[in-house]
């Protein structure tokens, strides 16, 4: 009884309570894919600390202060600033449109002097941090009623508008996968899903024809036919698949990928850097990092399912869902199963933004372990 009582009040949960409770099966895989990260863009470097491995490694230092303040902070301060937390993001999305840095082709990027921030991988972890708030005290009858799926459904769409717009296609996509994913789980009528695939097939012509941009048209052309512009669009997955396949059982070896060294493959440093891995340690090597993916995913599945209160469940599948999507699409656009997009290898790739956003998730997560046991409130009392 007095455990109980002890675990109903996060306020007198002290560190080393919080400490016994800690997920290490999800903090360990979390940091051999970070170590790995470090190793291949280190070959990235042509075996030197810069410009990627040693810039990589300051961001990571800075993702674990991210990570242990998320992850042994109060639980209620989540739910209290879960609102906030997206608004800031959503407001830092809408700053892009009209101060936004242009890079690659593409308006994402916020210049905040010393560091780019890409605010579109941020309002991922916002976005399923306030569907956790909206959604965790709604009953049954209330899941059941459409017009509770509104305001959330406005929660998605206004900043999956502002990211197409940059455009960045490959991450609005991400952000409604999530958000139909949390709609499934909270118990989302299966009807309301074949209605909206149904408007969404009328709608291809049109998305075709007139929200595309032509390079966006040209990457889909080249998923069907690799080799229709083998030195243009088709290029950089010709490459990749030529890197990937050349690496065979273990690899060519450290820093010995053709490919790669002799900057044949594109951004091998970003969305390429499985086919760099795969290049140099081969099917053994990859099949290692997708272990460790599919360990986390698993951990992340027990966490929520363990979870007492529904806004830590909600917290735990929504970046559950949100971490599958990323290295899913990711690896498959490589591989050459899909087209490509802008979406980067979870830990893996070389940049902050994602790296950071996905060190906070993974202290949402922790920390909804940590309060696993506690009955939480709508207003976080």
């Amino acid at each position: 009884m007095a455990r109980q009582t002890r675990v109903s009040n996060a306020n007198m949960m002290t560190f080393h309570e919080k400490l016994s409770r800690f997920s290490w099966g999800l903090f360990i895989p979390m940091c051999l894919v970070l170590a790995i990260s470090i190793i291949v863009l280190y070959s990235a470097g042509h075996g030197g600390w810069r410009p990627f491995a040693l810039s990589q490694s300051m961001k990571i230092l800075m993702g674990f202060v991210v990570f242990f303040i998320a992850a042994f902070s109060n639980i209620k301060t989540w739910i209290k600033s879960a609102y906030v937390i997206y608004a800031i993001a959503l407001i830092m999305i809408v700053m892009v449109t009209f101060v936004g840095h242009t890079g690659m082709g593409a308006q994402r990027w916020l210049n905040l002097g010393i560091i780019h921030v890409q605010p579109s991988e941020f309002i991922k972890i916002a976005l399923v941090l306030a569907l956790a708030r909206y959604f965790a005290w709604m009953n049954s009858v209330e899941l059941s009623q459409l017009k509770n799926y509104l305001v959330p459904a406005a929660m998605l769409l206004v900043p999956f508008g502002l990211i197409v717009m940059q455009p960045d296609l490959g991450t609005a996509l991400s952000l409604g996968m999530i958000t139909v994913g949390v709609f499934y789980i909270v118990g989302a009528q299966k009807k309301w899903f074949i209605i909206a695939a149904i408007l969404g097939v009328m709608a291809a012509p049109m998305v075709w024809f007139g929200g595309l941009h032509d390079y966006q048209r040209q990457r889909i052309i080249t998923f069907v036919n690799p080799d229709h512009d083998a030195r243009g669009a088709g290029y950089q997955i010709n490459q990749a698949k030529i890197a990937f396949g050349s690496g065979g059982l273990i690899g060519k070896g450290y820093m010995a990928g053709t490919q790669s060294q002799q900057s044949f493959l594109p951004e091998k440093q970003t969305d390429f850097i499985f086919t760099m891995l795969g290049e140099e340690f081969g099917f053994v090597g990859a099949i290692g990092l997708l272990s460790l993916y599919v360990i986390i995913v698993m951990v992340l599945f027990w966490c929520a399912k363990t979870c007492r209160n529904r806004f830590g469940q909600l917290i735990c599948f929504g970046f559950m869902l949100n971490f599958f999507i990323y290295y899913f699409i990711n690896i498959s656009m490589v591989l050459g199963l899909m087209p490509t997009v802008g979406v980067p290898l979870p830990l893996m790739s070389f940049g902050g933004s994602s790296l950071l956003s996905l060190m906070f998730g993974f202290g949402l997560c922790q920390n909804a372990h940590i309060h696993k046991d506690q009955q939480l409130s709508a207003k976080g009392s």
